[in-house]
């Protein structure tokens, strides 16, 4: 049977963002087990720059021994509760709501492309960034 669903062909949304900076919101935070690894599947809703506001994207952060420096990273830098990363603890209903500023970029493996996030900053940083159309490489700007 063939079904007529408007509006698929535009669902990949990620598509559409470019690699640079975003400010974002998470949206849902599950823990799964990714090809034998623990990480967190983590969905944003962007709520910066303005053109891309509303769109949203999907992204892992790995919790194996190697990794767990990013997921602390992510976790202090979106203004996650210190007490209970302080007793090494996540709870995924806090992690939702969160705000920061991720850099992402699309990146390749096996011939599979999946959005990475490359790095964290906390919302505080924010700069308003001018306008930006189409899907430029350069991104908003972080304060230091």
């Amino acid at each position: 049977m063939r079904r007529h669903i408007q509006g698929l062909h535009d669902a990949d949304q990620s598509a559409q963002v470019w690699d640079g900076l975003l400010l974002v919101q998470v949206q849902r935070a599950q823990h799964r087990w990714d090809s034998h690894k623990p990480c967190y599947l983590l969905g944003f809703s962007i709520l910066e720059p303005k053109n891309f506001k509303g769109l949203s994207f999907t992204s892992r952060l790995y919790c194996t021994p190697r990794t767990l420096w990013k997921l602390n990273w992510f976790l202090r830098d979106f203004g996650y509760d210190t007490e209970l990363l302080e007793h090494d603890e996540v709870d995924e209903r806090m992690m939702v709501g969160l705000c920061g500023i991720v850099k992402i970029c699309h990146a390749v493996l096996d011939g599979t492309t999946f959005l990475s996030l490359d790095a964290f900053a906390p919302l505080s940083q924010w700069q308003q960034p001018p306008e930006v159309s189409g899907t430029s490489t350069a991104g908003p700007e972080v304060a230091r």
